[in-house]
């Protein structure tokens, strides 16, 4: 797929005015956004996200390298041509920053005013997005008549008014619960592939990622430390900071709470097998442990899919008449491709 935003080497640096002392925001940030995808940030606060979206929007600059969108170098161009480019850069936050005195309809319609759309043109647009969105109905309501998710809806519609390039969603769904933040995400997903809107999420929740996401970029002290596709970044995450982040969107290996009382009630051997969506996966664990005289029972675990593939891990408890039966059927699934992790005691 082409590349709609390309940053080479970004920095942002800034200086404390209280104590002088320099502070790294963004550091050495090489990244490319594909046109049509979603791309996933994440990382815990203080990591760069909101800094690093900042500077794809051109409303900071870098302290060093370079931004382009659309093939346009936004830390090349003089301010009122990069206020011209964010026309086509949507943008909706986490508090949503609706106009309290405007109804529904004039928030949407707040930037083609701005833009110098004509009336006809401007309500035509509107009543298109807020149909889309599914708030139609609610075109004269004010933000104060409307749950969250009904005013993240708004500030999607809003967002898409300008017919944008690229969509940045900054946070979009941390103040929601969980089920308005699954419809959120999904409403996101169908501008995505419905409207072919590419869009940038930024979040600390890898659950989010996991439910839209395409490719996932992993930050942590101002540094992009992993990207890479969303299943292959569950599957198998390559640093720790990944790690950290799909065990809280997995739920499927057993804290060290949980190993502790599992632990009470099986004295065995607690091993625990990646689950993926490669065909015939299960008949060879089990085959595994019949070969080796291996008694194996479930004890934790979770499944899912992400992107319409399997993916998870199960916990056994294993026992074996053998002394070598266990790690002989260790060994034969570690041959065989297949991840195994022993639950070491606390």
């Amino acid at each position: 797929m082409p590349v709609l935003v390309e940053l080479r080497g970004v920095s942002k640096h800034y200086r404390r005015a209280d104590t002088g002392e320099t502070v790294v925001a963004v550091e050495d940030v090489s990244l490319d956004v594909h046109q049509g995808e979603v791309l996933g940030v994440i990382g815990y606060s203080g990591a760069g996200k909101s800094t690093l979206v900042r500077l794809v929007n051109a409303l900071e600059l870098p302290s060093s390298g370079s931004v382009t969108v659309a093939g346009q170098e936004l830390t090349a161009i003089p301010e009122k041509d990069r206020r011209l480019a964010r026309r086509r850069i949507g943008m909706i936050f986490q508090q949503f920053n609706l106009f309290r005195s405007r109804t529904i309809a004039g928030n949407v319609a707040y930037p083609l005013k701005v833009a110098g759309v004509p009336k006809a043109e401007r309500d035509r647009r509107v009543a298109e997005l807020l149909d889309f969105v599914g708030l139609l109905d609610r075109a004269y309501a004010y933000p104060e008549q409307l749950s969250g998710g009904q005013k993240q809806r708004v500030g999607i519609a809003r967002a898409l008014a300008a017919s944008p390039d690229l969509l940045l969603a900054d946070e979009a769904t941390s103040a929601l619960d969980p089920e308005t933040t699954s419809e959120v995400l999904a409403l996101l997903r169908r501008v995505n592939r419905e409207l072919g809107v590419t869009i940038i999420v930024i979040t600390h929740e890898m659950d989010a990622v996991r439910q839209i996401a395409d490719r996932v970029a992993v930050m942590e002290q101002g540094r992009v430390v992993e990207v890479g596709d969303v299943y292959d970044v569950f599957s198998t995450p390559q640093t720790d900071a990944a790690q950290r982040f799909v065990r809280t969107a997995l739920h499927d290996r057993p804290s060290p709470e949980t190993l502790a009382r599992l632990r009470e009630r099986h004295p065995g051997r607690l091993v625990t097998v990646q689950i993926t969506d490669e065909a015939g996966l299960q008949n060879r664990i089990d085959a595994a442990f019949r070969a080796a005289g291996v008694t194996a029972e479930l004890v934790y675990g979770g499944v899912g899919e992400i992107r319409e593939r399997r993916i998870g891990s199960l916990t056994y408890e294993l026992s074996a008449s053998s002394p070598t039966g266990i790690d002989d059927a260790i060994d034969a699934l570690r041959n065989t491709g297949v991840t195994t992790d022993e639950e070491a005691a606390a």
